[in-house]
């Protein structure tokens, strides 16, 4: 009697193969693998991936200038890209900067139609800088327990202090814009701003209550696999937007109390 073969199951985005290309400098690129698999363990801790369009492999770039990126390459691989600019051996610098853009891959926004368009990019924006802050603090914690180098426990304090400096800036940041837990006010006082593409900073603030939502409601963090799953992407109100995302997240069966809280806390009927 034959045996049935076994079912391969497809890549995920924590199981896809990782590629480095470019220039790592003097870096070791064994290191480099070893930081960017923690990395990417630590960010998907816990995370149900459900998006129907995740990559079958990831490559990361390493380059000596422009910020870091997602390339929207159009040659119709199921590749997803990652562009990044480190200085060597700054671990601390690619997590943050790989965590940022892994979470654009989770949020569906590496496939060659992504390309980033306003007026509702800021929150996109928003939504994956707290995904990287979040990923940096349970890096923190891993590192510390289990470093990816030996004898290098300490340097999870390192991480530690790197991810609390940001947030104290960003922190500085929305108390200049007036920025609240209830955000109502500071959406109607900058949306004009943020739609035309002044979105940095005040994505920056928003980052924090969505980094507050990711910590007490961990679960809702699997939401980002229902982004920009729709014609139009960011492109569309934020209103719209928020209101695709729902349908989107009750389609793949993801829980909607992302985009349910931040429609509460931005005011939005």
């Amino acid at each position: 009697m034959k045996r049935a073969a076994a079912i391969k199951k497809a890549p995920t985005l924590l199981s896809a193969p990782v590629e480095l290309a470019g220039h790592w400098r003097r870096m070791n690129r064994q290191s480099v693998r070893k930081v960017i698999y923690r990395v990417r363990a630590s960010c998907l801790d816990q995370v149900r991936l459900l998006s129907d369009r995740q990559p079958t492999r990831i490559r990361i770039d390493g380059r000596t200038s422009g910020p870091p990126a997602i390339w929207l390459h159009p040659d119709g691989s199921s590749m997803a890209w990652i562009l990044v600019d480190i200085a060597e051996r700054a671990w601390i610098q690619l997590a943050y900067q790989f965590g940022h853009e892994l979470g654009h891959v989770l949020a569906n926004s590496w496939q060659p139609h992504a390309k980033p368009l306003p007026p509702s990019l800021w929150l996109e924006e928003a939504i994956v800088e707290a995904f990287s802050l979040r990923g940096l603090k349970w890096l923190a914690k891993t590192w510390k327990t289990d470093p990816p180098f030996s004898g290098d426990n300490e340097f999870g304090d390192e991480i530690i202090k790197y991810r609390r400096n940001i947030l104290r800036r960003y922190a500085r940041l929305a108390e200049k814009q007036g920025f609240r837990p209830d955000s109502a006010k500071w959406l109607v006082d900058h949306r004009d701003e943020m739609e035309a593409g002044g979105l940095i900073p005040f994505g920056q603030a928003a980052s924090l209550i969505i980094l507050n939502e990711f910590e007490s409601a961990p679960n809702c963090i699997e939401a980002l696999g229902a982004l920009n799953r729709w014609p139009g992407r960011s492109s569309l109100p934020l209103e719209e937007y928020l209101r695709q995302w729902e349908a989107s997240c009750l389609e793949l069966q993801a829980t909607p109390h992302l985009p349910n809280r931040l429609r509460e806390l931005f005011g939005i009927a």
